[in-house]
């Protein structure tokens, strides 16, 4: 690998750094090029793939040549010794953590096989600052990148979960709602989000506001699906209304089994109840079976894409 201190942000506008000093890469499809081979840094790519991301559908008569001239532009951008050709294709010479994406996937996988409920709820935390706003924004051919933004997102509001369930157990409501409420208001469907804000309002004696919420998430999901909020939910709305009793949040009846789903990891909810200490494990619905946190993501894409594809019809 070299040593040139190159980085890629993609959780956001695109950022490319060389030991901190901006460089720019203007060029529509240069940045769709180096997206692909950042969030594969460290392994080849071929030709075909490349191709496909710089131009989708409409590939030009001379693939490999029109790749090749694209990849000397980026390189005169980045450094020559930056994309390296190798047997089978073209390599990004940067170490995985050089670029925030598959960083962000390393501390995930990292803190699903935390040991401590504090190391856990570090790891999601640094995660976590590695988002700046919607994946891949300033990355041309859009369609290429809307599986991989989806699911991203879809771990980015796990981990948020998650490490708000972990700072809840250490009985720190107040810190959580504005964050809850933010992400609430811009996934209004999102009736985990609605559980946990309901939950650190409850529990931050501002039980008048948490019933007002429920009942526009109630009125909301009647208009717009049709349904009733879950039975998470309203177990919390029972637990709000009674003036003895702080509301917990309760333990999803399907808890996922492993490989683990986008539901087992995003729907994970410890018990909230005011004395519940810091566990000293984690639930092994967030522990990836395997040691290669690509695989984990893969898992987890899958799950999302698949979900969306249900949404959808």
């Amino acid at each position: 690998m070299n040593d040139s201190g190159l980085t890629i942000a993609l959780l956001g506008p695109l950022e490319v750094r060389d030991g901190g000093a901006p460089i720019e890469v203007t060029a529509g499809r240069l940045r769709s090029l180096l997206a692909a081979l950042a969030l594969s840094a460290g392994r080849t790519l071929p030709v075909e793939r490349l191709a496909q991301v710089m131009w989708g559908r409409d590939e030009p008569v001379n693939v490999r040549r029109s790749v090749h001239t694209n990849l000397t532009r980026l390189r005169g951008a980045l450094g020559s010794a930056a994309v390296r050709t190798v047997p089978g294709g073209y390599r990004l010479d940067v170490a995985p953590d050089a670029v925030d994406v598959l960083r962000f996937r390393r501390l995930l996988a990292a803190a699903g096989r935390a040991r401590d409920a504090a190391t856990e709820h570090l790891l999601l935390r640094r995660a976590l600052e590695l988002w700046r706003g919607s994946p891949f924004q300033g990355v041309d051919v859009r369609e290429c990148w809307e599986a991989e933004s989806a699911y991203l997102l879809e771990l980015y509001l796990g981990a948020v979960e998650r490490r708000v369930d972990l700072d809840l157990a250490c009985d720190r409501p107040r810190e959580v709602i504005a964050e809850l409420r933010e992400l609430a208001v811009r996934h209004p469907l999102r009736e985990s989000l609605w559980a946990r804000l309901l939950v650190a309002l409850g529990r931050s004696g501002r039980r008048a506001e948490a019933l007002a919420d429920y009942q526009r998430l109630r009125e909301r999901l009647a208009d717009e699906l049709g349904t009733e909020p879950d039975a998470r939910i309203r177990q919390i709305h029972t637990e709000l209304l009674r003036a003895d009793a702080l509301p917990r949040s309760v333990t999803p009846t399907t808890a996922g089994p492993s490989p683990p789903t986008v539901g087992a990891f995003i729907g994970h909810v410890i018990d909230l109840g005011p004395t519940t200490p810091l566990r000293g494990k984690t639930d092994t619905a967030l522990r990836p079976p395997a040691s290669d946190p690509s695989a984990v993501v893969l898992m987890w894409v899958s799950a999302a894409t698949s979900a969306k594809d249900r949404a959808g019809r």
